[in-house]
């Protein structure tokens, strides 16, 4: 009889053991390296709380599947980024990575997550050397490649006729990717091209050459408290009221606006993405970030928001199956999600093919200091670099 008795209990605890397994699933693991302080602290803030708004849109879940987001601030810094992402592979093994702001940290921590598999979505840096002949399957430049913005800016200075430009950025890989796109596709005469330091706050010999070089217009990369600096000084010397300023988002955002004020007024640039375009997908971003942050999102936290998108979709299109590298890299390229820049597909080299935008900085109707978007300089445009990858 005992065997009898016994029998339920035993097919209960194979049952319970079959089962356990898939109730203690591990999560997919995200790893965040935020630049909360340092240089490139206003663009991290903007990235975290994109990323923390498309979480809570998401219920903590990736594709549908429970998902863990493990933040640590870089502050900018390279050095600390890699022990960041040493720990994020090593220790909480994470299963995709986002996050940091200038490319130089970027280019820093890219090795260490490729040699580990972990697709690296960025927020934002889109480095030369990624898209051409270091170009990795694991990279995935889903924001815009460096140089990019700035070809729009040269293009479109160069259909207004500006003549002559005075170019400026600090002295970084992003700083001389952008300039080099400005170069490129502009057809005038570059007076000077002058490098600063990160972080430079004081811009008055840079303003002594622009008067002296009397451009018809100023280019400048000037991402954070440096953009903030130099337009408030270039307004200042009453420059503006001679010389066109151009420059993109990193320098002409709503974070900008909101620390600058009145001298922002009439600032041109280009972008891959503007919280006025019209489509559904952005028009519920921008509303649901500025019901969470009573602010206008800025690009960082367009493209952040976006990295987290792509990440649903590829978890979504692999049933949550993360660790099939092959599929999830398959997934990611595919971009199966609803972009708030509207349509775009990747290259060859895992960067967008996509239109660029010009905006202006107005008011809008509330009187609010504001970017809108008024043409499109280029259209479905891919970097320059891509024949330099060998991806296919």
């Amino acid at each position: 009889m005992t065997p009898v008795r016994t029998r339920p209990l035993l097919a209960a605890a194979l049952a319970l053991a079959f089962a356990t397994p898939a109730l203690a699933a591990d999560p997919i693991k995200v790893g965040l390296a935020l630049d909360i302080s340092g240089p490139f602290a206003a663009g991290g803030a903007e990235t975290r709380d994109a990323i923390n708004l498309a979480i809570k849109l998401l219920d903590n879940k990736l594709g549908g599947y429970p998902a863990e987001f493990i933040q640590a601030d870089t502050a900018g810094s390279p050095d600390q980024a890699k022990q960041i992402v040493d720990r994020f592979i090593q220790q909480n093994k994470v299963d995709f990575f986002t996050g940091p702001t200038p490319s130089n940290v970027a280019l820093a921590v890219g090795p260490a997550l490729f040699a580990a598999k972990v697709p690296f979505i960025t927020s934002n840096p889109g480095p030369s050397q990624y898209a051409g002949a270091q170009c990795n399957p694991y990279f995935f430049g889903q924001s815009y490649q460096n140089d990019t913005w700035d070809e729009a800016a040269g293009q479109w200075a160069s259909d207004q006729g500006l003549k002559s430009a005075f170019i400026l950025a600090p002295n970084y890989p992003a700083g001389r990717d952008h300039l080099t796109g400005f170069k490129r596709l502009y057809k005038g005469q570059v007076v000077a091209e002058v490098y600063g330091k990160v972080g430079q706050l004081d811009y008055a010999a840079e303003l002594a050459q622009i008067r002296a070089a009397r451009p018809e217009a100023v280019f400048f990369f000037l991402p954070g408290a440096m953009g903030i600096n130099f337009i408030k000084q270039f307004v200042a010397s009453g420059l503006s009221k001679d010389v066109r300023l151009v420059t993109n988002p990193a320098s002409a955002d709503e974070d900008t606006i909101a620390a600058v004020g009145e001298p922002m007024l009439g600032l041109f640039s280009t972008s891959q993405w503007s919280h006025d375009l019209p489509n559904a997908a952005n028009q519920k971003f921008v509303s649901e970030f500025r019901k969470a942050y009573k602010r206008y999102p800025t690009f960082y936290a367009a493209q952040a928001y976006d990295a987290i998108l792509a990440m649903d979709a590829a978890a979504r299109d692999v049933k949550g199956d993360v660790k099939n590298k092959e599929a999830v890299l398959k997934a990611l390229k595919a971009a199966n999600f609803q972009s708030i820049r509207g349509p775009f597909k990747y290259g060859n080299n895992n960067f967008p093919i996509q239109d660029y935008y010009l905006r202006v900085i107005g008011k809008d109707a509330e009187g609010k200091i504001t970017n809108k978007t008024l043409s499109t300089p280029l259209k479905g445009y891919r970097d320059a670099y891509h024949q330099l990858c060998k991806l296919k």
